[in-house]
């Protein structure tokens, strides 16, 4: 069946999302102690070039082979007539682009091989503006070293069984390649057989084979009701102004992160963003059971600590304890803060990063239908640079992290992670005002961290 609906109703009634979140307001607890910090220092960086593209499949259509065509509000076909802007600077790079380009990076995955996967989002930002973008991930053999990315595989995600329910960007082809108009992909597991991937638009939970075939497209349920953002395709904007568009998902406020159970029987998707009309603090953790192709009932909270704040990603680091990117809005480095009112060579004072996290949770059977316990927390615009390893130079003394977008952190071993940013290329400029971001990945030794104990009342007191 191309939409699975589980165990829940498949009717279009959705009760008032006040109600459905009563149990959020009254049932959530806070962690019991505060989150510690934990250092982290750089052990390796690398970084893919802003401006790289691959071309698009030889069977797609002639469409996808330019890309960014629809930026604006009126098509413009002439490759690179159109200026990369990041809060009105220039970023030095214009679309539309000759192929398909490799950034937007949303989700990675360390294999047993060593090599990693990386997922690449919708685009440019929307369903409107991103048609000609196809959607896709990259396996890459990275050496840290000499800085040299091998690739050595692409998965371009294709339906040419229908298995989404609704029209897509290439109905007519035959392969039916997705397109950022189709689906925001932004996190992915593989996990029993398949390919899993987590969409924003819906959000949807979507299945694959490992070859990017679509197998199934599920609808997201949240305490038997179904979860919809305004992209949500059934859904229309109403003719009449006094009438409401019912939703309750913010749009690009869906399955930012999804972790995988170490037996790979669970999957657990993340909202980057709380429900509408909730308290704007408290993220659900869904669990969807992979064996039975279904969702479980069971979730958890995830307690942001203040509102404004998002996900950037989510992976588990065993079966009881996991990690997650915790971020503002916030982009460049105090080094390049503007001095006056000339704003268009420099970083607005105001929107300087000021929170850019990764915590360390635990999320088991203990806290189950609660919040979950967040233990401690590494600073990634105070990473720790003895060895010299950095590629970019440092600020205040400290290598940091300062993107807008933060969308990728996997285990490395027991002692080290990986992290990566989304670049958003052409539109995001956070280490120099004008110069588009590369997709940059770093490893850092977090040892204390991933060592860090969940206090009890004993221990604490």
């Amino acid at each position: 069946m191309t939409i699975s609906s589980s165990t829940y109703p498949s009717s279009t009634y959705i009760k008032p999302i006040a109600a459905l979140l009563l149990s959020l307001l009254v049932s959530t607890t806070a962690p019991s102690f505060a989150s510690e910090k934990y250092p982290a220092t750089l052990t390796a960086h690398a970084y893919i070039p802003a401006e790289s593209m691959i071309p698009a499949p030889n069977d797609a259509p002639n469409d996808l082979q330019i890309s960014g065509k629809f930026t604006q509000n009126l098509r413009n076909d002439v490759v690179g007539s159109i200026e990369g802007k990041s809060m009105g600077r220039p970023t030095g790079v214009s679309l539309p682009f000759k192929g398909q380009p490799i950034q937007g990076h949303s989700g990675i995955k360390k294999m047993a091989d060593g090599s990693y996967w990386l997922l690449t989002d919708n685009g440019a930002g929307s369903a409107k503006n991103s048609p000609d973008f196809m959607l896709y991930l990259n396996q890459y053999d990275i050496d840290f070293n000499n800085n040299e990315f091998k690739r050595l595989k692409t998965i371009f995600l294709h339906d040419p069984d229908k298995k989404i329910p609704f029209r897509i960007q290439n109905e007519a082809t035959e392969k039916r390649y997705l397109t950022g108009a189709d689906l925001d992909p932004e996190s992915f597991q593989f996990a029993g057989g398949y390919l899993w991937i987590g969409d924003e638009f819906g959000p949807y939970l979507i299945q694959a084979t490992t070859d990017g075939r679509i197998v199934a497209l599920y609808e997201t349920y949240f305490q038997g009701e179904r979860l919809r953002s305004p992209d949500h395709y059934s859904l229309t904007t109403p003719g009449n102004p006094e009438q409401k568009l019912n939703f309750e998902v913010l749009r690009s406020k869906g399955f930012e992160g999804m972790a995988v159970s170490r037996d790979g029987s669970k999957l657990y998707p993340l909202l980057e963003g709380a429900l509408v009309d909730s308290d704007g603090n408290n993220l659900i953790i869904l669990e969807f059971d992979v064996v039975k192709e279904e969702w479980s009932g069971n979730y958890w909270y995830y307690p942001l600590e203040k509102p404004g704040l998002s996900i950037g990603d989510f992976n588990m680091i065993d079966d009881q304890y996991a990690l997650v990117i915790e971020r503002d809005n916030g982009e460049g480095v105090i080094e390049f803060v503007c001095k006056n009112d000339e704003r268009a060579n420099c970083f607005p004072e105001e929107n300087l990063p000021q929170f850019k996290r990764i915590y360390k949770i635990a999320l088991n059977k203990d806290n189950q239908n609660r919040a979950v316990d967040k233990i401690g927390y590494i600073d990634l615009l105070e990473i720790e640079d003895p060895n010299n390893l950095s590629r970019k130079p440092l600020s205040n003394g400290h290598f940091v992290f300062p993107f807008f977008t933060i969308e990728n952190v996997d285990i490395v071993n027991d002692e080290e992670i990986i992290v990566g940013n989304d670049n958003n290329l052409p539109f995001s400029s956070s280490r120099l005002p004008n110069t588009a971001d590369d997709n940059e990945l770093i490893i850092l030794n977090v040892k204390a961290l991933l060592d860090a104990p969940l206090k009890t009342k004993s221990s604490n007191l």
